[in-house]
């Protein structure tokens, strides 16, 4: 079962939101707790996410999923290394059009070396043969694990400011492309 879950104020408002952040819902018999990572691209595209999801209630079920973009060689599955130390590969669950779910049983040992750890590297390998490391940092993460969901409001607020990081890009990508063609008609 796949749960596909600065230093001036100007220069921030143009990151996307980052960092860990646990969110909570409740889906009619069971609660929904998700502490998740994101990396995006300067495009918004997704990099990677880590989820670390508990499903309690009617259901009980506690995963790890690691999301990498499509165009990934599927056997060699995500090599996950924690400060360095031995890699542990985890397998794909699933792939959708905007991505693919590696996924393995969530335990206390996994989320305890997390806790002890400061640098995760992620490394899926693309469709060239070619590994891709993503470093994820792991501070923050015990306060996000430990600490109090994100509120709605809170979580609304990524959002938007997610959208927006999108939108500008996009509209400065847009305005640059314009830019070369321009320049590219004018040295004919």
């Amino acid at each position: 079962m796949a749960v596909i879950g600065a230093s001036n104020a100007a220069h921030a408002q143009q990151e996307p939101p980052q960092g860990w952040f646990k969110a909570c819902t409740k889906q009619e018999d069971v609660d929904v707790c998700n502490v998740q990572f994101l990396r995006r691209a300067e495009t918004g595209q997704l990099l990677t996410a880590v989820n670390l999801i508990e499903v309690k209630g009617k259901i009980n079920r506690r995963v790890l999923q690691i999301a990498v973009p499509t165009g990934r060689l599927i056997p060699p599955g995500i090599g996950m290394q924690i400060d360095g130390g031995a890699t542990r590969k985890i397998e794909y669950a699933i792939c959708v059009p905007d991505r693919c779910v590696a996924e393995a049983p969530l335990t206390d040992e996994l989320v305890n070396s997390f806790k002890r750890g400061s640098e995760l590297t992620l490394t899926s390998v693309n469709f060239q043969n070619q590994p891709n490391p993503i470093k994820v940092t792991l501070q923050g993460f015990t306060s996000a694990f430990d600490g109090e969901p994100l509120q709605q409001s809170e979580l609304d607020e990524r959002q938007k400011k997610l959208e927006e990081f999108v939108s500008k890009n996009n509209e400065e990508f847009a305005e640059r492309l314009k830019r070369a063609q321009e320049e590219a008609k004018q040295s004919r």
